[in-house]
C-alpha cells in the first residue's frame, strides 16, 4: 500500500512509522520475536478493504528481515485464481533448489505440484507434507517467515495446502502471517488460526494521516474527507488524489459523492458491478438522494415492482434500519462509486425522478431539479437562490455559497446571474475564508452584464474584499453608500442582501474610526421597513457608542446575549460577541464562541472562526487566562495568513501586543504598535490606530513613563470627553486616569471621572463600576486619611471581581500608592500586597515590580510571594485539578479545547509550583492548598 513508504526489496530498512497502529504493530513484533526461538505460528490479518492490511504485513516483513529471519512472499490474484498451486509456487519460488533434498516421494510429489516434474496429480496432504519438510529444511539456515497477501484470491489447491501447512508449524522456526478481507470467501481454512482485526483509524489518527501527507488542505476539504473515508487509510490517501485541485478549494461545497481514483474504484466498485440493472438505479436514486430516507426508497423501489431493496441489503453495500428509517451505505464511498459508475444522462434522469417525488420538500426538490437541468433556467435559478437564503439564515453558510454557485450557473445572461455570483464571492469570502476566488467570481459578474437588480450585490461584494483584502476603508465606504443610495428599495428589511450590505457598512465604519463615516449607516438602519434586525440595531449601537447606551439598549443587548444558546448561525453569533466586547460581556459567549471555532476547525465558516478566536482570547485575556489567550491568538493569526486576512489580523496583534506590554517583552509591543501604524495610516483605519496607542499607553504605564502613556491615552478619546464613536475610550479610561494622576494633570483626571459620571459609565457592566470608583477615589481632593471610601473597597472586595485579575490588581496598585501617598498606611499594604500577588500569579512582571516598590516605600522590604495553589494561573489551577481527578491529558485537552501537549506543558510548570514531581502527588498538593476537583469531574 502507497501509505507504507519502504518497498518490499529493502526489507531490512528501519520500520516505518504506521500512524494509529500502535495496538497491531505490538502483537507483530512479539509475533516476529517468537520465530528465532523456534515457536512457530500462524496469524491472520483481516479487515475491510484499504484498511491497511497490506502494510502491516510490509511492517511485519520489515520487522523480520531486521531480525535476520528470511523472507518468503506471495499474493493472490485474480488472474491466477484458476491455475492450480500458482501461488505456492510463487511462495517457495526462492527455495525451489532445496527440493532434490527431499526424500523421493516428497520431492516428487511437490515437483509435481509446482510444475517442474511430471506425474499423477499428487494428494494435497502428500503436498502440504512436502511443503514444510521443504521449510523446515530451508529454516535450518535462516528461520523463516511467509506472508501472504489476497488470501480470498489464492488458487484453491495453494489455499487448501496452506491451511494444512498453516496448523503444523508449532515448533519450527517457521511462521505464516497472512491478510483477507473480512467476509470475503476464500478457501483457505482458518479455522481457529489466530486473528487480529484491522479496524479503521481512529479519528485522532486519521487526521494525522491526512495532515502529514496533505498539510495544505483546506479545514473544510479535511473534514469533508475524513468523514468519507471512515478512517481507512487507502481512502484518506486517495481522495486527494482524485481530487486534484479540489483539494484545496474553499468556495462552496465539494460534489456530493466525491471522484475516485482507479485504485478506490477497484476496492469499492466492484460489488456494484455484480448487481442488477433494477438494483443499480436504486441504489444510484438513493446515493443521489444522500438522506437515507427509507420511505423515499421504499416507494421507489414498490414502483418499480419491489425486491430490489431486498437485493441491495443482501449485497451487503446498504444497512435499513426499520427503527430510525433510514437507509446507511456501509461505507460512503460505496455512495461515491455507484454515482461514479452512472452516466450524466442516467444521474440527470435520476435528479429528475427525485424532484418530482419531492415537490413538498422545497429545499431537496429545488436542488434535485437544478442537477437535472442542463440549460439555463430563471425560475429554478430563483427557486434555488431562495433555498440559499433558507440555508443561509439557519446557519448553513457553506450550502448557501453552493447553492448560490449553482444558482448563477443556470441563471440566464442579464437575468440575475452578475448578482448571485457577486452573492456567492461575498458569502464565499465570508464563510470560506478564501478573498483570492472572490475576484475571479466578481469578473463573471461584471461580464455576465449586472442588471440594475444586481448592482447592490456586486458593490457588497467589492466593498467587503476591498475591506478585508486591501483595508481600503474610504472606497468600500463609498462603494456601500452610493450603492444603497441607488437601489430600487434600499429600506426593504426582508431583503436580505439589504441586510448583508449594512452589516458590512457597519465593519467599515468601525474599522474607520471616524464620526464622519457612521450618519450614513445610522439612517439606513432607522429606515429600514418594517423594522430592522434586532442584531443590527445593538450593534448600531453598541459598536458605535457604547458609552451612551440607553437601559433599554442594554437590556436588549443582554437578550440577545441570552439567546446564543440556542443560535446555529455562525454569523449571528460573532455579530453579538462583537456587540458586547466593550461591555464586558464575552464571557457569557463563551459557550458559543467554542462552538463557532470548532466549527472552523471542521471546515466551517473560516472568518467566523478567526474572530471567535480572537474575541475569546480577548476575554482570555481580561479574564486572566492569559495562557490560553496566546493559544487562540496563536491559532487565529494563522488563519489570517493562510487564508489573506490582513485587516482580521490586527484584533489579535492588540491581545497579543497587550499581553507582550503586560509581562514585560516592551520590545513585541513596540514593533506591534509600529506595524499597525504603518499599515493604517495610508488607509485611514482610525481603529487601528487606537489599538496603537493602546498598546503604546500600557506599555508605558508599565514602564513608568506616564508621559507617554497620557498622551496615548488621550489620543483615543481625551480628557473629560468620552468621544463618540471611540469604543476603544472604554479600554483605556483607566489608563489614562492613572497616568494623569503620575503627572499631575489632576485637573483632567476628575474632567474625565465627572464625564463618566455624567454618561452613567458605572451602569454597563461591574468591571467599569469598580473602575469609575476607583478612580473617584483616587481623584477627590478631599480624599484623606478619614475619607470614606466603603463603596469602593466594598466593589473591590465583591464577589466576581476577580473576573478581571488584571484590572482589579491595577486599580489596587492605583488606589493602594494613592492611599500611600495621604498617610493610610496599612490599608495601603494591603492593596498593595495583593495587587503584586495577581501580578505576579499573571507573570506581569513589571507591575509586580511596581507593587513592590510602592510596598518598600510603606516600609515593607517586599511582598509576600505566591505559592501553591495561589502560584497557578486560572487556566494552570484547572487543568491540575482535573489531571488530580484522573483525567489524562487527552480529555483535559479535549475539555478545555487545548492540545494534548500544551496540557503537559502546563503540568511541567505547575509541579515545581505546588512543590511536587509527579503526578500522583497532585492529588494531595492540591488538598493541601485547599484546591477542589471540579464538580463535573467528580460526579462520574
Amino acid at each position: 500500500m502507497e501509505w507504507f513508504s519502504g518497498h518490499r526489496d529493502q526489507a531490512a530498512a528501519a520500520p516505518t512509522k504506521l500512524i494509529g497502529r500502535e495496538p497491531e504493530i505490538g502483537r507483530l513484533q512479539l509475533f516476529v520475536g517468537r520465530i528465532t526461538e523456534g515457536a512457530g505460528d500462524a496469524l491472520l490479518l483481516t479487515g475491510d478493504p484499504g484498511v491497511g492490511k497490506t502494510a502491516l504485513l510490509d511492517h511485519a516483513a520489515t520487522l523480520a528481515a531486521g531480525s535476520g529471519i528470511r523472507l518468503l512472499r506471495a499474493t493472490g490474484s485474480q488472474f491466477e485464481a484458476d491455475i492450480s498451486y500458482a501461488a505456492l509456487h510463487q511462495l517457495l519460488h526462492p527455495c525451489l533448489g532445496e527440493i532434490p533434498r527431499l526424500s523421493p516421494l516428497l520431492a516428487g510429489a511437490l515437483s509435481v505440484a509446482l510444475g517442474l516434474g511430471e506425474g499423477a496429480a499428487p494428494a494435497q496432504l502428500l503436498v502440504a507434507g512436502a511443503v514444510l519438510a521443504l521449510l523446515e529444511r530451508a529454516a535450518e539456515r535462516q528461520p523463516l517467515l511467509l506472508v501472504v497477501d489476497d488470501l480470498p484470491w489464492l488458487d484453491r489447491a495453494s489455499a487448501l495446502v496452506l491451511g494444512m501447512v498453516a496448523r503444523r508449524l508449532a515448533g519450527l522456526p517457521v511462521a505464516l502471517v497472512a491478510a483477507c478481507r473480512t467476509g470475503e470467501p476464500g478457501f483457505f481454512d482458518q479455522g481457529n488460526l489466530p486473528v487480529v482485526y484491522v479496524e479503521s483509524l481512529s479519528e485522532e489518527a486519521a487526521t494525522e494521516l491526512l495532515t502529514s501527507r496533505y498539510p495544505v488542505m483546506t479545514p473544510r476539504v479535511r473534514r469533508r474527507l475524513l468523514d468519507a473515508a471512515l478512517g481507512n487509510p487507502l481512502a484518506l490517501l486517495e481522495l486527494p488524489v482524485s481530487l486534484g485541485d479540489l483539494a484545496r478549494t474553499v468556495a462552496g461545497a465539494l460534489p456530493a459523492a466525491l471522484p475516485l481514483s482507479r485504485r478506490l474504484q477497484t476496492v469499492f466498485a466492484s460489488r456494484v458491478r455484480a448487481l442488477p440493472a433494477q438494483v443499480v438505479e436504486l441504489l444510484l436514486l438513493t446515493a443521489l438522494d444522500g438522506t437515507g430516507d427509507l420511505r423515499l426508497v421504499r416507494a421507489i423501489d414498490a414502483d418499480r415492482g419491489g425486491g430490489g431493496l431486498s437485493a441491495a441489503e443482501r449485497s451487503g453495500l446498504v444497512r435499513a434500519d426499520e427503527s430510525s428509517e433510514r437507509l446507511t451505505f456501509r461505507h460512503p464511498l460505496i455512495q461515491s462509486a455507484i454515482v461514479e459508475l452512472s452516466t450524466s444522462e442516467q444521474r440527470r434522469r435520476a435528479h429528475a425522478e427525485l424532484a418530482d417525488r419531492l415537490a413538498d420538500r422545497p429545499e431537496r426538490h429545488a436542488w434535485h431539479r437544478a442537477e437535472a437541468t442542463e440549460e439555463p433556467d430563471e425560475e429554478v435559478a430563483a427557486l434555488l437562490k431562495e433555498v440559499a437564503i433558507a440555508n443561509l439564515r439557519r446557519g448553513d453558510s457553506v450550502g448557501a455559497v453552493t447553492q448560490l454557485l449553482r444558482a448563477a450557473q443556470l441563471s440566464p445572461r442579464g437575468k440575475g446571474r452578475s448578482g448571485r455570483l457577486a452573492e456567492a464571492a461575498y458569502l464565499g469570502s465570508l464563510v470560506t475564508g478564501d478573498l483570492s476566488e472572490a475576484p475571479r467570481l466578481l469578473e463573471q459578474a461584471r461580464l455576465a452584464g449586472p442588471g440594475p437588480g444586481d448592482l447592490l450585490s456586486v458593490a457588497g461584494a467589492r466593498a467587503f474584499h476591498l475591506l478585508h483584502g486591501d483595508g481600503d476603508v474610504d472606497t468600500a465606504h463609498r462603494l456601500l453608500v452610493t450603492a444603497v443610495h441607488e437601489h430600487d428599495d434600499p429600506y426593504e428589511a426582508r431583503d436580505i442582501v439589504v441586510i448583508e450590505v449594512l452589516y458590512t457598512l457597519l465593519m467599515v465604519c468601525f474599522f474607520g474610526g471616524r464620526a464622519d463615516l457612521w450618519p450614513p449607516l445610522l439612517d439606513a438602519v432607522g429606515r429600514l421597513r418594517p423594522r430592522p434586525p434586532e442584531l443590527l440595531v445593538i450593534l448600531s449601537h453598541t459598536f458605535a457608542d457604547p458609552a451612551r447606551l440607553t437601559p433599554q439598549m442594554l437590556a436588549r443587548t443582554d437578550t440577545a446575549v441570552a439567546s446564543l444558546s440556542h443560535e446555529v448561525s455562525s454569523a449571528r453569533i460573532i455579530r453579538t460577541g462583537i456587540a458586547v466586547a466593550y461591555l464586558d460581556r464575552l464571557s457569557r459567549c463563551r459557550e458559543a464562541l467554542q462552538r463557532v471555532i470548532q466549527h472552523g476547525r471542521e471546515g466551517g465558516a473560516i472568518s467566523s472562526a478567526i474572530e471567535a478566536l480572537f474575541l475569546l482570547g480577548q476575554d482570555s485575556f481580561h479574564t486572566g487566562r492569559w495562557d490560553e489567550a496566546r493559544q487562540l491568538v496563536d491559532e487565529g493569526l494563522h488563519l489570517c495568513e493562510a487564508h489573506g486576512y490582513d485587516l482580521l489580523v490586527w484584533p489579535g496583534r492588540l491581545t497579543g501586543a497587550l499581553l507582550a506590554a503586560a509581562r514585560g517583552d516592551f520590545r513585541k509591543a513596540a514593533g506591534t504598535a509600529r506595524d499597525m501604524d504603518a499599515w493604517a495610516a495610508p488607509r485611514r483605519a482610525g481603529i487601528i490606530g487606537a489599538y496603537a496607542s493602546h498598546i503604546r499607553g500600557l506599555a508605558a504605564l508599565g514602564q513608568g513613563d506616564f508621559e507617554t502613556a497620557f498622551h496615548n491615552a488621550a489620543a483615543i478619546s481625551p480628557p473629560g470627553v468620552l468621544a463618540p464613536y471611540a469604543p476603544h475610550a472604554l479600554w483605556v479610561f483607566h489608563d489614562l486616569i492613572e497616568a494623569a494622576i503620575h503627572t499631575g494633570r489632576g485637573a483632567e483626571a476628575a474632567a474625565h471621572v465627572a464625564a463618566a459620571r455624567e454618561g452613567r459609565l458605572d451602569r454597563l457592566s461591574p468591571r467599569l463600576r469598580l473602575v469609575v470608583l476607583a478612580a473617584a477615589a483616587i481623584t477627590d481632593p478631599r480624599t484623606g486619611p478619614s475619607t470614606d471610601t466603603a463603596a469602593l473597597e466594598q466593589a473591590i472586595a465583591e464577589p466576581g471581581n476577580d473576573r478581571w485579575p488584571f484590572d482589579l490588581a491595577r486599580i489596587r496598585l492605583t488606589y493602594g500608592s494613592h492611599l500611600r501617598r495621604v498617610k493610610r498606611t496599612a490599608d495601603a499594604r494591603r492593596h498593595l500586597a495583593g495587587a503584586s500577588q495577581i501580578f505576579q500569579r499573571l507573570g506581569a512582571t513589571p507591575w509586580a515590580e511596581r507593587a513592590d516598590r510602592e510596598l518598600r516605600a510603606t516600609g515593607i522590604s517586599h511582598s509576600t510571594p505566591a505559592t501553591g495553589l495561589a502560584a497557578l494561573t486560572p487556566q494552570q489551577r484547572q487543568i491540575a485539578q482535573l489531571a488530580a481527578a484522573g483525567h489524562t491529558n487527552k480529555e483535559i485537552a479535549a475539555r478545555l479545547f487545548l492540545s494534548p501537549r500544551t496540557v503537559s506543558t502546563h503540568l511541567y510548570q505547575v509541579f515545581p509550583k505546588l512543590g511536587i514531581t509527579s503526578r500522583a502527588a497532585l492529588r494531595d498538593a492540591l488538598a493541601d492548598t485547599g484546591g477542589e476537583e471540579p464538580a463535573d469531574s467528580r460526579r462520574g
